[in-house]
């Protein structure tokens, strides 16, 4: 199982950016990919999560502006982010559940598998 994030970079506020999450070592066999975020001096966090039947899921912080997606045929998961802040800026991480249980999608822990990560600043 391989994830690998891309679509980082730097970005002004109100701005946008895309983030890719391309999977490999499985197809339909996972519950969930999600996108997690971590910024300096604070615990990773979970910001969006889509099922393998394309149910979304969104942290509060940014609901109404990040939109994930699944492009099934690439196996490939995105993160659209507009009207983007200053607190978006950290570190982004894709990750995959295979069997969540009883917890809840943002809970890092329960992820199997984690890409190694892309920077995401926000700032003029």
């Amino acid at each position: 199982v391989q994830l690998v994030e891309s679509g980082g970079g730097l970005v002004e506020p109100g701005g946008s950016l895309r983030l890719s999450c391309a999977y490999s070592g499985f197809v339909l066999d996972f519950h969930g990919i999600a996108w997690f975020r971590q910024a300096p001096g604070k615990e990773r966090e979970g910001v969006s999560c889509i099922s393998s039947i394309d149910a979304t899921y969104y942290a509060d912080s940014v609901k109404g502006r990040f939109t994930i997606s699944r492009d099934a045929a690439k196996n490939t998961v995105y993160l659209q982010m507009d009207r983007m802040k200053p607190e978006d800026t950290a570190v982004y991480y894709c990750a995959v559940v295979f069997v969540l249980g009883g917890s809840t999608w943002y809970e890092a822990g329960e992820y199997d598998y984690w890409g190694q990560g892309i920077q995401v600043t926000v700032s003029s």
